[in-house]
């Protein structure tokens, strides 16, 4: 096997952490973005971040966005995500500016797609969210925002205003250095498909949704 080997013949040190890549226009049915893709060098993934608008350093409105086949392109009930996703663009166009970083590898709350719709399978058969993955000897969470606060610092913002039910995400952005000056809901209309899993996110995840007091339990 072939080195990769630098001046005077030294390896190269191996890159790690967060590259931005590309920079390109990206007109959508929200707005015109800007997609700004970036290779995470310690897991391979591709991410993607949607720069609407000319963002600051501070207060910046952002949405971490996992990715999630099923909800995104095929509009599944199972969840909320696609209408999340849908929300968050639409929020930060009409804001005037603002970021959604779109998060890959974070399928099925990091368990990968094949996986999840396992989990999905047994979901059918009774078992909750939580109880599912754990059945089929997966975590819960696996998800990793450390890339997602290594974009936004690539990207200059220091604090955001963090589109999320999610305390997860805000304790992680916190750690990684990004300050988090509010946390935005983002509450979709649950469905009768979406309600136990909805309610399973609030009562063994601590996702923050109050909205959900308003549908009773025979939904």
């Amino acid at each position: 096997m072939t080195e990769n080997l630098g001046v005077l013949g030294k390896k190269s040190p191996r890159r790690s952490g967060a590259e931005r890549v590309v920079n390109t226009p990206l007109p959508t049915a929200y707005g015109k973005f800007q997609a700004i893709g970036y290779l995470d060098h310690d897991r391979g993934d591709e991410h993607v971040a949607l720069v609407f608008g000319e963002i600051g350093e501070e207060s910046v409105l952002t949405r971490l966005h996992s990715e999630c086949l099923t909800g995104d392109a095929f509009s599944s009930q199972h969840c909320e995500c696609g209408e999340q996703l849908s929300s968050a663009l639409r929020a930060v166009a009409a804001e005037g500016s603002g970021i959604v970083v779109y998060l890959r590898g974070h399928e099925g709350r990091g368990i990968g797609l094949l996986a999840k719709l396992r989990a999905m399978a047994l979901q059918a058969e009774g078992l909750d969210t939580v109880e599912a993955n754990l059945a089929l000897g997966l975590p819960v969470d696996a998800r990793d925002y450390r890339v997602a606060a290594e974009i936004l610092h690539d990207l200059g913002v220091r604090s955001v205003r963090l589109m999320s039910n999610n305390p997860r995400k805000r304790e992680a952005l916190t750690r990684h250095g990004i300050e988090v000056a509010e946390t935005v809901p983002l509450l979709i209309e649950p469905s009768e498909n979406n309600i136990t899993y909805l309610r399973t996110k609030r009562e063994r995840l601590d996702h923050d949704l109050p909205h959900l007091d308003a549908v009773g339990h025979g939904s």
